[in-house]
């Protein structure tokens, strides 16, 4: 009976009441911390394994199934915002990393000893190093760097070719979706094993971890919300931005933040964007598409999280490393999963930049996962209001 009425409570409830008893166990009997670590190393190897494959495949079907509409021309103005604007949401990420720098209680060997690339030079050497790898090889060896080469290109080349072809890419992109949500079910199972280990290990200092991180998460987040996204909104319209602004937040935001779905706020979008009076052709194609590419708050939490884990291997990471960062978090939020807590996945390809081990990577990852009970659900609420938000600000723009 209780099995069967915990199946049935949502991710968010489920990871909720992992943490609890995580850090009830961690107080009362600190004794079994290294007997419940195996569930925890499960997940992360679970992760671990899952996510090359992911980036790979998800990247691919996007590119390759992507559609230009005969009036592209008409949405060039929306996706040149959607694009600035979460260039400029991860580059808010980085200066709030900066101004208020975070650690993460990770499991790293002593003798790890990391190096940032110090110049643009090195950085663009092992990029193209990283490039111009063996697919096979990329996958194999967590190479996400490669493996976004390749996905990329593969996706572009794929572009032109027969429909069944693209039906098979997308039929097998969802069956990747499908395991995904699988491992990620099994996330309470995972971050309760976690949760013991290190609340046993560490104490009060987890929490404190965890609240400023998730602090600076939503602080960013907000302030792209209410700063960023206002200014280019303004810009667009030449008046004032917040009755439009606060209407997207309040009854598109307010909805993604308790669904946690993009896609499953598009219904709410597109009623919001014909009671705005907006091209119901045109909203019907960008917002959809926002739901897809738009990912302003995915690039903060890849940005954010990365920059961490940076912090905490104590790496000296230049100013033009942090751009180039953004840029990286940006191209793959694009290709962030439809599941719950899908930019997390993402992480390690951020990670590859700063030649971060895998093992280390998907350790943020399953601390993302700890937190996504609030940073999932803030970023859905940026990510879908936006959507909204720029497609009505170009469309009122030409009344």
């Amino acid at each position: 009976m209780m099995f069967s009425a915990l199946a049935r409570t949502s991710l968010v409830s489920r990871i909720m009441i992992a943490i609890i008893l995580g850090g009830g166990v961690a107080y009362l009997f600190p004794q079994v911390a290294p007997y419940v670590s195996l569930l925890g190393d499960l997940f992360i190897k679970a992760l671990k394994s899952v996510a090359p494959i992911l980036v790979f495949v998800l990247v691919l079907a996007s590119i390759a199934n992507f559609k230009v509409s005969h009036g592209a021309q008409n949405l060039k103005p929306i996706l040149g915002l959607y694009v600035v604007g979460m260039l400029l949401a991860a580059l808010s990420a980085v200066v709030a990393s900066m101004m208020f720098p975070s650690t993460l209680l990770l499991n790293i060997a002593a003798d790890t000893n990391l190096q940032a690339p110090s110049n643009v030079a090195e950085i663009l050497k092992n990029l193209l190093l990283s490039f111009i790898t063996n697919p096979v090889a990329a996958i194999s060896e967590a190479n996400f760097i490669g493996i976004l080469a390749w996905a990329v290109g593969l996706g572009i080349a794929l572009r032109h070719s027969a429909d069944t072809t693209k039906q098979v890419i997308s039929d097998f992109s969802d069956a990747v979706n499908h395991i995904i949500k699988i491992v990620i079910n099994f996330a309470p199972i995972g971050i309760f094993g976690l949760v013991v280990v290190t609340f046993a290990q560490s104490g009060l200092e987890t929490l404190v971890n965890y609240a400023h991180l998730i602090a600076v998460l939503v602080a960013t987040m907000l302030f792209v919300a209410l700063v960023i996204n206002p200014i280019l909104v303004a810009m667009v319209m030449r008046q004032n931005p917040y009755p439009l602004v606060l209407k997207c937040l309040k009854e598109s935001g307010i909805t993604a933040f308790f669904t946690r779905s993009s896609a499953a706020n598009i219904p709410v979008n597109l009623d919001l964007a014909k009671r705005l009076g907006i091209n119901e052709a045109i909203a019907g194609v960008t917002i959809p598409l926002g739901a897809t590419i738009n990912m302003a708050g995915a690039a903060v939490t890849i940005t954010i999280l990365t920059l961490a884990a940076v912090n905490t291997l104590g790496m000296d990471v230049s100013l033009t490393t942090m751009i180039i960062l953004s840029v990286v978090s940006v191209v793959t939020a694009c290709g962030s999963s439809g599941v719950a807590g899908g930019s997390l996945l993402l992480i390690p390809v951020a990670c590859g930049l700063f030649t971060i081990p895998t093992d280390i990577a998907m350790q943020v990852v399953a601390i993302g996962m700890v937190i996504s009970v609030i940073q999932d659900s803030a970023e859905t609420a940026l990510n879908s209001s936006t959507d909204v938000l720029f497609t009505a600000a170009v469309e009122l723009s030409k009344k």
